[in-house]
């Protein structure tokens, strides 16, 4: 019993640090509030919103969107540009690019009777269930994948561009 007990304290423990180790908007401002002074009025209200523009400064940005899972350097009409791109998790649906499941399960195509058939050399071959179920391949789980949602450009320190994208197949 003590040892239920302190595995559930300790799993209490560590849920409690996680949600108060969120990273939000919030949280950036209060730990960063003389970035966040230097900002115009315009970019103060923004960045509490969660939103950037144009020419907005990388910090107000990042105080903004918070830090991105990648950073890639480039050029763009002849001058250096950074940027920064956001990713989140999403669960690939049956069926997408992401996850080639051709059904819901096994016999997807007729159940588990009589499938195809087939002649090779004479010889007749036939398919029970689905041909293309493997049950160590595929799982009733769909997988978790990461893409980006968003992304913004910087030229000179400043946002160039930036941009909120669609969702992938389905």
């Amino acid at each position: 019993m003590k040892t239920i007990s302190k595995m559930l304290l300790l799993g209490l423990a560590a849920v409690g640090l996680c949600l108060t180790s969120c990273e939000t908007v919030e949280n950036r401002i209060s730990e960063h509030q003389d970035m966040f002074n230097t900002l115009s009025p315009r970019d103060q209200e923004l960045v509490r919103q969660g939103q950037i523009r144009s020419g907005m400064s990388m910090n107000a940005v990042w105080l903004s969107w918070g830090s991105p899972a990648q950073k890639t350097v480039g050029e763009m009409r002849g001058r250096p540009t950074e940027t920064w791109i956001y990713v989140e998790s999403r669960t690939a649906p049956y069926g997408s690019a992401y996850y080639p499941f051709y059904g819901s399960g096994p016999g997807f195509y007729g159940g588990f009777g009589f499938h195809h058939g087939f002649s090779h050399h004479g010889r007749r071959f036939a398919f029970f269930g689905d041909p293309f179920y493997d049950p160590f391949y595929y799982s009733y789980i769909p997988p978790t994948i990461t893409v980006p949602y968003r992304t913004v450009t910087f030229s000179s320190g400043r946002v160039m561009s930036f941009q909120y994208l669609a969702r992938p197949y389905r």
